[in-house]
């Protein structure tokens, strides 16, 4: 009966959507700024990428290779609530940013972007023929 229960758990933990980090946006009167927990991510991983309008965010946790452990007492995880693997996350803002001045800051498991304001707009005055 335990085997069958501990089958259906891991079967059913196996189809969980991965966890989507914690995110806080807020917006200045000249950049946007996004707040990311990434807590256990290496910051070689994490890729910023902008658009006009947007940025990505993808990271990686990479779960970590136990050390050589000794032939007699072998490791088993008896819980493990971690998870691992990647992830993307995009943002879409209202007005246009520079993706020239976009700054990203990792310290203490928490990712900052700050994605400064486009200061031009481009207008496209389209001609209607009849």
């Amino acid at each position: 009966l335990f085997k069958t229960l501990e089958r259906q758990v891991a079967s059913a933990d196996m189809h969980k959507p991965d966890r989507v980090p914690a995110a806080e946006v807020h917006e200045t009167n000249n950049a946007y700024v996004i707040a990311l927990e990434l807590p256990g991510i290496d910051k070689s991983s994490i890729d910023v990428k902008a658009t006009d309008r947007s940025l990505v965010i993808n990271a990686e946790r990479r779960q970590e290779s136990p050390e050589r452990p000794s032939p007699i007492a072998k490791q088993t995880s008896l819980i493990s609530e971690f998870r691992y693997g990647t992830w993307s996350r995009s943002f879409r803002f209202p007005a246009g940013i520079n993706r020239d001045a976009i700054e990203a800051h990792y310290r203490d498991g928490l990712l900052t972007v700050s994605a400064a304001k486009a200061q031009t707009l481009t207008t496209v005055q389209v001609q209607v023929e009849g």
